[in-house]
């Protein structure tokens, strides 16, 4: 690469502060890119040596040096103006030929700064940036780029793609060090073979780790096209943080978290390009609760933890935070508060043991205050201020000086005061101060009431606590002339301070506030995903602000809203972890019987069932159904929902009868008190029919969901979804009574229906693809059935999880489809994994996992192992009979299967005897038009030309193709493999609930 003859030399020094490093790496490319040799170099201006020193040795480098100024730059030390005047003016004039700058500054800097002739750089577009750059280095602007071989940095002026992190700290103070040493652990280098994704910033409380990794964002923020901070302090907060991610990287997602999470860890894993992606966990103490939100594969995350949770962990590297060197701490009180001189600012750095966090307080009330430094440091040595009362557990440093800071705020701004202790009712990252101003009249104190409504003594309230406090402000981000605060962040040890300072009255009265503030923000539509937004922005909050304790039924009803919430967006770990943490309030402030205590049971269980824990459901329906029954009458809706919410829980873990009969109770009895078609009645008359359908019942299920559909077809709208889920169950049911074209039919309608009015894959949209899929299969069109039940099973999994039960259901029947119309070593691996996947959700024993499991037999014997086969199918066929009854169509499809296995290992009296009693039993129960009956007669025809009785088995063969012409039609694939001679056989389906 040739370099530009240069006056002065051919190399350039990029001199910059840390605080600017975007820039430096932006220019050094700039000018490697024209064939110049460039270096950058941070500048650090030692405060502990005489300015001129410092100064000299910066320009005593090779070639020519170009300083990147702004007023950061000038601040590094800090450094006296004075002193820069006096170096500029005596060091830069003997080489100005070899000194040139660059400007980004936006306040005054020293006069002799004009010496440089900088060129302003601020707010311009690249274009004109790399113009005037080349043209103060006297470089032929028109000069071609030839780029390097590494990738370019952005262009400062323009923000990653992506960017959603806190606004940047201007008074941030050193930390070069351990930032270029978290970039070198990130990227590798040669210290550090190999790059680490992943890397934990870990250290005690007050050390600073939130503000380094908020400064690293920032900084090397030209690394990366995304860059996403989570607040990782609790579960559902870094989930709804991670899943807003995924429609910003344009993800096809829906509304559910777990859908996209999964995206855009799965885009995190693949993407080569997410290389240039950063996220942050903040506040990752809890690494049981968030070890699986974090990508692996390409990316960089970057994490804060107090505790050493992370430690061990697969893929994690922890760097440790410590206090400020002393020459940090100096440099940053001096900063903050320029009337402290050098040796006090030391002797405050060791009072406070180079804390940042003290540092920052205690600096910014004595900029604020007049009381000369050694006293108050010799405050901070002395036991805490009167009127305070303070917990042992601090260390004294915090105790004292908080003290006396917040004593300061009660004697001169007593409102500030009151709304920084409304404040620390609410949760310390991210406190919704809009929701304080938009209050009901009189729901704040007299004070509080005042200040909210009176924007500029608002204004000003606020501003104090950021000067005064651990308190930080974040201002909208849409432009305005006077932007609001959106929201205050606190640092968590200081807000326990606040509420421990607090006497029990004062605590309570704080904390009704905030409880009402909440209360009227409460959407109250928790099923509306318009309001999914806000609720999940409230629930941090509740534990903080007191509701689990606050015997308000309008709080009340906000909790319990609150956990429905989660529920109906699937998030079930959170949502038990809510609801247990209720519990455990409501439990000993509440009676047994009282209706908001049985409302959080009853969504817990519900939240149990669909989470798949089916055994703890079941104890704590049973426990409920108990309770209600000893103080409710029969007929009590508190009662009936109870045992209808228990009934779909038997239905999951497969006892049926027992269901059915909870389910058959609850419908009449709604229907005597709402009447028939009251929405009560009409759920439980649907689960009924669900019941119905589980114990082959299908004739008399359908006839319940036809009624069923029908009203909901005229009371609700025909588009409504629970009009639409009635009709597809009906649909189902009318195909496995063998009425393949009426069920695709249907299906087709609702199909398109739902694509209008929801997206592919939401799970409705989901499970009634897959349904069609089934008919499509059934009917003799693999392509299209190939087409669907594939894309099912896909976006089931990836929606909703690959051990929900949905997306069991959708795998199950693609791995038999698989088996015979697609890769058999895949449907193998398939039908094993799915039933070993249901074996641990619902035991062994359950029909699903018994049903399953036969289906894995089947595989293996089409890939030849017969004696597996065997095996697998007479287990089946015994374990069937026992979870279901002789009768029921699964038992008699396992028969048909054990006949088919027993044929291929030459039993054939055995295989004859089973092949008979199917029919026998098929012929009553499903009727002699059956799909199943008359591929049990076919495999009696075969089974009696085994046996030599040819015209019998002629007999029977010559029926079974008529009635399957009959039926499904002289070509359709079931009645060409009848003709044929081609064995038939049984695929167990496992139906959605």
């Amino acid at each position: 690469m040739g370099n530009d003859s240069l006056p002065g030399g051919e190399h350039v020094t990029v001199s910059y502060a840390g605080f600017n490093r975007p820039w430096a790496s932006w220019i050094v490319h700039q000018l490697r890119a024209r064939g110049l040799r460039a270096t950058a170099v941070r500048w650090d201006p030692r405060v502990d040596v005489p300015f001129e020193e410092e100064f000299r040795a910066l320009l005593a480098v090779e070639g020519r040096i170009l300083l990147v100024l702004d007023n950061w730059y000038f601040k590094l030390g800090p450094i006296a103006e004075e002193d820069w005047r006096r170096a500029l003016s005596e060091l830069v004039p003997p080489d100005a030929d070899r000194i040139a700058a660059v400007s980004l500054a936006t306040q005054e800097v020293p006069d002799p700064v004009a010496l440089l002739h900088p060129v302003d750089l601020h707010d311009l577009d690249e274009h004109e940036a790399v113009r005037r750059l080349l043209r103060r280095l006297a470089i032929d602007p028109a000069r071609p780029a030839v780029p390097p071989p590494t990738s370019a940095p952005r262009f400062p002026n323009e923000p990653p793609e992506i960017l959603d992190i806190p606004r940047r700290n201007r008074r941030f103070t050193g930390r070069d060090a351990e930032l270029e040493h978290i970039h070198a652990l990130l990227n590798g280098g040669a210290e550090h073979e190999a790059a680490a994704s992943r890397l934990v910033l870990y250290g005690v409380t007050g050390t600073g780790k939130t503000q380094i990794a908020m400064e690293y964002a920032h900084r090397f923020g030209n690394d990366y096209d995304v860059i996403w901070w989570i607040d990782a302090t609790h579960r559902a907060n870094a989930r709804e943080r991670l899943a807003a991610l995924a429609p910003r990287l344009g993800l096809p997602v829906g509304e559910r978290f777990g859908e996209r999470i999964r995206a855009v860890q799965e885009a995190m894993r693949s993407d080569e390009s997410s290389r240039r992606r950063l996220l942050v966990f903040d506040g990752a103490d809890d690494a049981t609760q968030l070890a699986d939100l974090l990508p692996n594969g390409h990316g960089h995350v970057l994490l804060t933890a107090t505790t050493g949770a992370w430690s061990g962990a697969p893929g994690v590297r922890e760097v440790d935070v410590h206090p400020f060197s002393r020459l940090e701490s100096v440099a940053f009180v001096r900063r903050r508060a320029p009337r402290v001189t050098a040796r006090e600012a030391d002797a405050l750095a060791a009072a406070v043991e180079d804390l940042p966090l003290l540092l920052a307080q205690t600096a910014a009330w004595l900029d604020a205050n007049d009381l000369p430094v050694a006293e108050y440091i010799r405050q901070l040595h002395a036991t805490s201020e009167p009127g305070i009362r303070i917990e042992s557990s601090y260390p004294k440093g915090f105790r004292t000086a908080w003290t006396i800071t917040l004593n300061t705020l009660r004697e001169r701004h007593h409102r500030a005061a009151m709304l920084l202790s409304l404040l620390a009712f609410f949760s310390p990252n991210e406190i919704p101060v809009r929701l304080l101003t938009g209050v009901h009249y009189k729901d704040l104190h007299p004070d509080l009431d005042e200040l909210v409504r009176d924007p500029r003594a608002w204004h000003l309230a606020l501003r104090r606590l950021s000067e005064y406090t651990a308190v930080r402000l974040d201002y909208q981000q849409d432009p305005a002339e006077n932007p609001a605060v959106e929201q205050v962040r606190m640092h968590r040890l200081y807000h326990r301070f606040l509420r421990e300072a607090l006497d029990p009255d004062e605590a309570k009265l704080y904390s009704d506030m905030a409880c009402q503030v909440l209360i009227s923000a409460d959407p109250r539509r928790p099923a509306d995903t318009r309001d999914w937004g806000r609720y999940a922005r409230l629930i941090p909050h509740l534990e903080f602000a007191g509701a689990f304790d606050n015997p308000r039924p309008a709080m009340h009803e906000l909790v319990l809203n609150c956990v429905e919430y989660l529920r109906v967006r699937g998030e079930y770990r959170s949502g038990l972890k809510l609801g247990d943490e209720v519990l455990a309030h409501w439990r000993h402030t509440l009676e047994p019987s009282h209706g908001a205590l049985l409302s959080l049971q009853y969504k817990r269980g519900s939240i149990l069932r669909q989470a798949g824990h089916y055994r703890e459901a079941e104890e704590l329906g049973r426990t409920v159904v108990r309770r209600l029954t000893a103080d409710r009458p029969a007929d009590h809706p508190d009662l009936l929902r109870a045992k209808d919410g228990l009934g779909s829980t038997l239905l999951a873990l497969g006892q049926f009868t027992q269901a059915r009969e909870l389910f058959t109770e609850a419908a009449a009895r709604f229907a005597e008190q709402f009447g028939t078609e009251a929405p009560p009645t009409l759920a439980a008359r649907h689960n009924l029919g669900l019941a119905l359908m589980l114990l082959g019942r299908y004739s008399e299920a359908r006839e319940v969901h036809r009624e069923v559909l029908q009203v909901r077809q005229r009371r609700l709208r025909s588009r409504h979804h629970l009009t639409l889920h009635s009709g597809a169950v009906y649909a189902r049911l009318i195909r496995l009574l063998g009425d393949y074209p009426e069920a695709a039919s249907r299906l087709e309608q609702i199909v398109r229906t739902l694509r209008q009015i929801t997206d592919d894959r939401h799970p409705q949209s989901i499970m009634a693809d897959h349904q069609l899929g089934l008919c499509r299969r059934r009917a003799g069109d693999y392509e299209e059935a190939r087409e669907r039940l594939s894309s099912a099973a896909f976006r089931a999994a990836q929606v909703l999880g690959p051990n929900h039960p949905e997306t069991l259901v959708a795998e199950a029947d693609y791995a038999t489809f698989q088996r015979e119309h697609g890769d058999l070593g895949s449907a193998v691996k398939y039908a094993e994994s799915v039933a070993e996947r249901y074996a641990r959700l619902l035991g062994g024993h359950h029909p699903y996992s018994i049903g399953t499991r036969a289906n894995a037999g089947m595989a293996l014997g089409h890939a030849g192992d017969h004696d597996a086969a065997l095996r697998y199918a007479e287990s089946a066929h015994r374990e069937m009979t026992a979870a279901v009854g002789r009768d029921h169509p699964w038992t008699l499809g396992c028969a048909l299967n054990a006949s088919a296995a027993r044929s291929r290992a030459y039993d054939v009296e055995g295989a004859h005897e089973a092949s008979h009693d199917t029919l026998v039993r098929s012929i009553r129960v499903l009727g002699p038009a059956h799909p199943l009956t008359l591929s049990a007669k076919t495999a009696l025809a075969d089974d009696l030309r085994a046996l030599g009785r040819a015209p019998q088995a002629a007999a029977f063969e010559q029926d079974a193709v008529r009635q399957l012409a009959g039926t499904l039609g002289p070509d359709h694939p079931h009645t060409r493999d009848a003709r044929r001679r081609v064995r038939p056989y049984w695929d167990f389906e496992p139906q959605p609930l």
